[in-house]
């Protein structure tokens, strides 16, 4: 028989405005039970499910957020939801004083909000269902009374007693309880694998090992399990000095799985950071807070790793031409047409004027020289009218190619005449001119959730990897501080790119303040207190190194009020092929299981 599991949902208390704040708190949150008694908070105690901000008719966004949260199972299999829409500081929602929204939902991950009662065919039938099911739970309660169905009824109307409240709050810190439903193993799994950080479970490497040289050795890879089912091949450092090649044999060797240390952060006061591969060498570029943002410096080595410690050089200040005076924002190289490029914002003055620019290296010239860089030119459209006129601003701009056609991705604000927030735009680019669209822009995204809409109405920084036909686009939401956090667009790659519908948004981040443990979570400080952890991580990219692996770059900070500094780990991509940000050197490694051994042959 397959084992249930039992499923809460619950909104949280908030915390200190800069930790956990009202936005983040009223959010549905799902933690997993075996025995509806000891629970594992799903996406590090994070809200899952958030209600979309209202849009108002000058275009700007008024944040809504959720309360009272119930979720249940409906006939044809799939999960509906019904909550009470909030204002964001928990005050009720004057506009639908009387009604609830409802979501619903194919795998408990990816939701769709329907809107209020009343608003639609949908969203009636909906909460119809959710009330014929409250009914019938209230009914087998009378007839079962505290038996362990009873329970279970009781629980899924949501009738938790102040003992159960309290168990549930020790588990999970501020937790307040909506209903409980219970769910297949099969939809249990599916919300581990998405919502749970995987674990290093296993290295393995074959029993025996044929080779004629320590380079076939070198060759041979440990196979990394994880706790989730997927797996990764790995470099082994072998300690193999006894192995006499030239001497026919049998020997034991053992060896250690290779990894990279990287301690966070890797380059303080660098923000928006990129790395790149041209020409068999890697570029590390990144805004450079430490001056203002008026320079942007580069760095060489042949690896990776050789980037942490490698000489800065600059290449571009605020100095040199007459139309980027300041506000050097989010570099990032970009191979189009084998010409290396950088995409950068600039300024001619002040903030309300910064614009995405292209700068090209001259043919045949050096990266590391600032003279073999030509000048940046301002993006425009197709007709060479500029991008974005005198209502706003453009930046963090990046390129990408799918199926053979090059695109474009970028934040754009409307400043003017009201600040509408920072609104995520596509469209396609011109090749052989990488400064000019090839297609009308479309509006991709914006900022409704509550956590791309913290203490500001903001969604920037995008960076695309495909992977296995998909196109996976990381941006980054809410104001640059410790709220900062990273969402998700995922599309087929064949499918029109222009078609926002064609294009999966995440309802929650893939990495967030909570996603790697701090002083603030671990011994419960107050955030002016704390100094070490990742807050606010944000604005990335990905590079590909020698073996094939994908590397994850970014900015946080260390502690709270830290500064903007740059990070790197392992990108790692989970059973379903879905990407993985928060994949710490500790989960990625166990260090308890990184000797190996194997027995290599010698033949003569």
């Amino acid at each position: 028989m397959e084992k249930k599991y039992y499923l809460l949902c619950y909104t949280r208390e908030p915390l200190e405005d800069s930790i956990y704040s009202e936005k983040l708190a009223y959010s549905m949150h799902l933690a997993l039970s075996g025995d509806g008694e000891h629970f594992t908070a799903l996406n590090h105690n994070s809200g899952i499910l958030y209600a979309k901000a209202v849009s108002r008719p000058d275009g700007t966004l008024h944040a809504k957020s959720l309360a009272e949260p119930k979720l249940f199972m409906r006939a044809d299999g799939t999960f509906g939801v019904t909550a009470k829409r909030i204002e964001v500081d928990g005050s009720m929602d004057e506009e639908l004083r009387e009604q609830v929204l409802a979501f619903c939902s194919k795998d408990l991950i990816h939701y769709q909000e329907l809107g209020a009662w009343g608003a639609g065919e949908a969203a009636e039938a909906l909460l119809h269902e959710m009330g014929t099911a409250m009914r019938r739970a209230m009914v087998l309660l009378h007839d079962m009374g505290e038996s362990v169905d009873g329970r279970a009824q009781r629980l899924f109307i949501g009738q938790f007693t102040q003992e159960e409240r309290d168990a549930i709050r020790a588990q999970l810190p501020g937790a307040v309880p909506g209903n409980m439903i219970e769910i297949s193993g099969e939809a249990a799994e599916r919300l581990k694998c998405r919502f749970l950080t995987p674990d290093n479970t296993a290295n393995e490497v074959p029993e025996t090992v044929e080779a004629h040289s320590r380079k076939e050795l070198d060759a041979v890879r440990a196979t990394a399990r994880y706790s989730d089912g997927s797996s990764l091949q790995k470099r082994v450092d072998w300690y193999a000095d006894a192995v006499e090649w030239d001497k026919p044999g049998e020997y034991e060797v053992y060896g250690k799985v290779h990894q990279e240390h990287f301690p966070f952060p890797i380059a303080w006061d660098r923000a928006d950071p990129c790395i790149g591969r041209w020409n068999g060498k890697y570029y590390f570029i990144a805004t450079n807070d430490a001056d203002g943002n008026n320079s942007l410096y580069i760095r060489e080595a042949d690896s990776i790793p050789a980037l942490v410690t490698a000489q800065e050089v600059k290449i571009l200040d605020s100095q040199m031409y007459p139309h980027l005076k300041g506000l050097l924002w989010a570099p990032e190289f970009h191979i189009i047409k084998d010409r290396l490029y950088i995409f950068h914002a600039g300024t001619p003055g002040p903030f309300e004027k910064e614009q995405s620019h292209v700068m090209a290296l001259k043919p045949g010239g050096n990266p590391m020289r600032a003279q073999d860089w030509e000048m940046p030119v301002r993006v425009e459209k197709q007709d060479a009218s500029m991008l974005y006129g005198e209502q706003g601003i453009t930046l963090d701009m990046t390129e990408f190619e799918a199926a053979g056609v090059h695109y474009v991705c970028w934040s754009q604000r409307q400043f003017f005449p009201v600040d509408q927030g920072a609104w995520l735009f596509l469209a396609k680019l011109n090749p052989e001119k990488p400064w000019q669209l090839a297609s009308q822009p479309v509006l991709l995204s914006q900022p409704e959730y509550g956590w791309a809409n913290n203490h500001t109405f903001v969604e920037e920084g995008p960076f695309v990897i495909k992977k296995d036909g998909m196109v996976y686009m990381t941006f980054s939401g809410a104001a640059v501080d410790s709220t900062y956090v990273t969402g998700l667009l995922t599309a087929k790659e064949g499918d029109d790119l222009l078609n926002p519908d064609n294009w999966i948004k995440e309802n929650c981040p893939l990495l967030s303040s909570r996603s790697v443990p701090s002083d603030v979570s671990e011994k419960g400080c107050t955030a002016a207190e704390s100094k070490w952890g990742e807050f606010g991580p944000g604005h990335n990219s990905f590079v590909e190194d020698e073996d094939g692996v994908m590397w994850f770059v970014y900015h946080a900070r260390r502690g709270v009020n830290g500064e903007r500094s740059s990070g790197l780990r392992r990108l790692h991509f989970n059973r379903e092929g879905f990407p993985v940000l928060d994949m710490t050197q500790e989960r990625d490694l166990n260090p308890e299981l990184t000797w190996v051994k194997t027995k290599v042959i010698v033949q003569g």
